[in-house]
C-alpha cells in the first residue's frame, strides 16, 4: 500500500470516527439521561414533523401528556434516588408499551408524553394508564403512584403543535384538580374555557393602559383604639361587562402573560397618589402593598420600586412592602439585597403569610423587617384549637421580644378579635371590620362618615355580643 493510500485510509477512518461522535453528541442532546427517552426539545420537533406528515396524509395524531400522581410524596418519604428509580421504570414501561410508530418522551420532572396515531384513543389511554398503574418495588417497599393523563387530537382539537400541547395540558390539569388517576380528553367544556381565557387575555391587555385595573383599600385597625391606622392596597378589575373582578380572576393569567409587572406598577402609582393626602393630613399612618414573587426575583426590583415611589408624593416611611416567606426561601441573598435597599430609603418591610409552614425566625433576626402578618389559616383556628391558640400567643410574645409589630389578617369573627387583643396583637384586618373598598369610600370614612363595622368594639361589648 502506498503512502498516499495509507493516508487516505487513515483519513477515512478519522472521518468515520468524527461522524460517529457527531451522531452520538446529537443523540445525547436529544435524549433524557435518566430514562433514555427523547427529551422535551426533540419531542417538540418530532411532534411538528408528525403533524405535517399527518396533514399531508389526512391522518389523526393523538398527544398524550402524562403526570405521575403523588410523586412528590414518594420523593419526600423515600428520597430523590428512589424517585429517580421510579422515573426510570416509568420510562421503561412507556418504551415497552409503545406500538410501532409511537414516540415516547420525558418532558421534565415527572411529566411524560406519547405521540400515537391509534384511532381508538380511549382504548389506548386506558391501556397506558393500566400499564403505569402496576405496582413497583423500591427499596423493599411496594409503590403505585398512578398517573393522570390529558389527551388532545390533531386535527379535531388543534391545527398545530403549540395548541395541541396546550389543550392536552388543559385536559391533564382538569384531571389533576379532580383527584388524578384517570385520563381526560380535550372537549367542548375545555374549548369553551380556552375561548373564555383567550377573550380575557385580549381584554386584559386593553384594560391595563385603559385604566380599568384600579386599587382598592382594606383598612387595618388598631386593636386598642379601633381607629383605622393603615390600608392595604388590593387590585380590582373594573370590567366593562362583567363588573368588578377579584385578583383570582385575572392575576394568574397576568403572571403567565408577563403582564403582572405592568399591573403592579399602575396600581402602585395610583394608590400612592390617592393615599398621599391621607398620610399628609394624619388620617392614616401608612399604606401596604403586596409584591408578586415574579417581581421579587427581578434583580432590579427594589431600584424600580424606589423609582416609582419617587414619582409620587407619598413619603417612603409611609409605604410598607409585603414579601412572602416563600420568596425568602427561594433566594435569601436576593431578598436581603432588596429588603436592605428599600429599608435604607425608609420603606418598611412586612413578612406576609407568616405561619404557613416556614416561619422564618432567621429573617426576623437578620433582616430589617418591622411587621409580621399572621396568615389567616392560623387566625381561623384561634380560640377553637388550643394548640393553634398557644402557637399564636407564642408568636406574639416572640414578636414583642424582637420589636416586630404583628398584624392579624383574615379576622372575621368576634371570638378571634377577642382572643387576639387579649394576647397583645396590636393590629388586625378582616371582614369583621371592613371589606376592601374603593378610594372614595375609604376617604369618606377616614374623614368622619360613620360606619359601624369599622369601629373596633370594646372587649366588654364583644363579650356581650358573643353571649347574646
Amino acid at each position: 500500500m502506498s503512502d498516499t493510500d495509507d493516508r487516505l485510509e487513515r483519513l477515512g477512518r478519522r472521518v468515520a470516527e468524527l461522524e460517529a461522535e457527531r451522531e452520538l453528541t446529537l443523540r445525547l442532546a436529544q435524549t433524557d439521561s435518566l430514562t433514555g427517552l427523547v427529551n422535551r426539545g426533540a419531542f417538540t420537533a418530532a411532534l411538528c414533523e408528525r403533524l405535517e406528515a399527518a396533514r399531508r396524509d389526512g391522518r389523526q395524531v393523538a398527544l398524550f401528556v402524562i403526570d405521575l400522581d403523588r410523586f412528590k410524596h414518594l420523593n419526600d418519604t423515600l428520597g430523590h434516588h428512589a424517585g429517580d428509580l421510579l422515573l426510570a421504570e416509568v420510562g421503561e414501561r412507556l418504551r415497552a408499551d409503545a406500538a410501532p410508530g409511537e414516540l415516547t418522551a420525558r418532558l421534565g420532572g415527572d411529566e411524560f408524553a406519547l405521540i400515537s396515531d391509534d384511532p381508538d384513543v380511549p382504548a389506548r389511554a386506558k391501556r397506558l394508564l393500566a400499564k403505569l398503574s402496576q405496582p413497583q418495588t423500591i427499596y423493599g417497599r411496594v409503590v403505585s403512584p398512578g398517573a393522570s393523563m390529558g389527551v388532545a387530537v390533531f386535527p379535531t382539537d388543534a391545527a398545530d403543535a403549540s395548541d395541541l400541547q396546550r389543550f392536552a395540558d388543559m385536559a391533564l390539569y382538569r384531571v389533576k384538580t379532580r383527584g388524578g388517576r384517570r385520563w381526560s380528553a380535550f372537549d367542548a367544556e375545555l374549548r369553551a374555557e380556552n375561548t373564555r381565557r383567550q377573550t380575557l387575555e385580549a381584554e386584559l391587555r386593553r384594560a391595563i393602559p385603559g385604566g380599568e385595573i384600579e386599587p382598592w383599600f382594606q383598612p387595618v385597625i388598631d386593636s386598642n383604639s379601633g381607629r383605622i391606622v393603615a390600608v392595604e392596597v388590593l387590585a380590582r378589575w373594573n370590567h366593562p361587562e362583567q363588573g368588578l373582578l377579584l385578583p383570582g380572576a385575572f392575576v394568574p393569567i397576568a403572571e403567565e402573560l408577563g403582564l403582572i409587572g405592568q399591573i403592579d406598577e399602575a396600581v402602585f402609582e395610583i394608590a400612592c397618589a390617592r393615599a398621599a393626602p391621607w398620610v399628609a393630613e394624619g388620617l392614616i399612618e401608612s399604606i401596604s402593598c403586596n409584591v408578586s414573587p415574579r417581581d421579587l426575583l427581578d434583580p432590579a426590583f427594589s431600584r424600580k420600586l424606589i423609582g416609582r415611589l419617587s414619582r409620587t408624593t407619598l413619603p417612603a416611611t409611609a409605604l410598607t412592602v409585603e414579601v412572602t416567606e416563600t420568596f425568602l426561601l427561594q433566594d435569601f441573598a436576593l431578598a436581603r439585597r432588596h429588603i436592605e435597599r428599600l429599608a435604607a430609603k425608609g420603606v418598611r418591610i412586612a413578612l406576609d403569610d407568616f405561619g404557613t409552614g416556614y416561619s422564618n425566625i432567621r429573617a426576623l433576626m437578620s433582616l430589617p423587617i418591622q411587621t409580621v402578618k399572621l396568615d389567616r389559616s392560623l387566625i381561623e383556628a384561634v380560640g377553637k384549637d388550643a394548640r393553634v391558640s398557644k402557637l399564636v400567643s407564642a408568636m406574639l410574645h416572640a414578636a414583642r421580644a424582637l420589636d416586630v409589630r404583628i398584624v392579624a389578617e383574615g379576622v372575621e369573627e368576634e371570638g378571634q378579635a377577642l382572643f387576639l387583643r387579649a394576647a397583645g396583637c396590636e393590629r388586625m384586618q378582616g371582614y369583621l371590620f371592613a371589606r376592601p373598598m374603593p378610594a372614595e369610600t375609604v376617604e369618606a370614612h377616614l374623614r368622619g362618615s360613620p360606619l359601624i363595622d369599622l369601629a373596633m368594639p370594646s372587649t366588654a361589648a364583644l363579650a356581650r355580643r358573643r353571649r347574646a
